[in-house]
């Protein structure tokens, strides 16, 4: 079964429409995949009824122009993100620290990373409350994560154990990797290494998860996994594009609306 991202992103985004927030996205420089992420995030509020305002500065500028920037945008939105990555000379902590913690709707503020460590409600990154959403129920499933990302790995694997599932993290330092990856009930790859995921790394019957978005030598646009083998023998697949792409952008249009409704409430 393909798991389709797409349709699933719809349903969430016609749920939002006629709601009422501001979001505000801060772009750094001109990386080529931000540009599109960003485009990506703004039409998709056009679509919803959201009102959205991005603002670009230089690769040139500098932490406190940059802070600057970003405290303007929140006086004005209900909810700010800051669009990585940004340009190395940038102290990216120091940045997404500004954002109050409950306008953070990329859930990365330590606050909010604290929230979800012991439980508690807050914003939640975009990408992993997107697979959650797909996954639906994993209790005591054996859910094994390639990636250890703080913007995907880390706080999915803490919003796995929460939903009861049994969680193992691989990472680059992990020895005989296919070996941990061949006992996942659910195997979510993002390392950002086009076709890493090979079909004798998955259990028959496995669900795989691909967050992955790379381009191959012809500038082909595919994910971490080995699509069309693996596909062949796991029992649901995301597809890339159309898996977890569109449900990032989703969630990020959700957790804008519930930070408009918890300051109204």
């Amino acid at each position: 079964m393909i798991i389709d991202g797409k349709a699933a992103a719809a349903e969430i985004k016609n749920s939002l429409r006629g709601a009422k927030a501001k979001l505000a996205v801060l772009m750094v420089g001109e990386d080529p995949a931000s540009s599109v992420y960003v485009r990506n995030k703004e039409r998709a509020c056009a679509e919803v009824g959201l009102q959205s305002c991005s603002r670009r500065l230089p690769a040139t500028a500098t932490t406190e122009e940059v802070i600057a920037s970003v405290e303007e945008l929140c006086r004005w939105a209900d909810g700010v993100l800051v669009q990585l990555p940004l340009p190395d000379h940038i102290d990216a902590k120091k940045v997404l620290g500004t954002i109050p913690p409950e306008k953070d709707v990329d859930g990365f503020h330590p606050n909010n990373l604290g929230r979800l460590m012991i439980g508690e409600d807050g914003p939640v990154p975009c990408t992993p409350a997107g697979i959650m959403r797909l996954l639906g129920d994993v209790a005591g499933k054996h859910c094994v994560v390639v990636g250890r990302s703080n913007t995907v790995g880390k706080p999915l694997a803490l919003m796995l154990l929460q939903a009861d599932a049994t969680v193992t993290v691989c990472h680059s330092k992990t020895k005989d990797l296919a070996a941990f990856t061949r006992q996942a009930d659910v195997l979510i790859s993002a390392v950002g290494k086009p076709c890493f995921i090979t079909a004798d790394m998955v259990k028959p019957g496995a669900i795989v998860i691909d967050v992955g978005i790379n381009r191959t030598a012809e500038g082909k646009l595919c994910g971490d996994v080995d699509f069309g083998p693996v596909s062949e023998i796991a029992s649901a697949i995301t597809p890339v594009p159309g898996g977890v792409g569109p449900m990032t952008v989703a969630m990020l249009l959700e957790n804008t609306v519930r930070t408009k409704s918890s300051k109204t409430a």
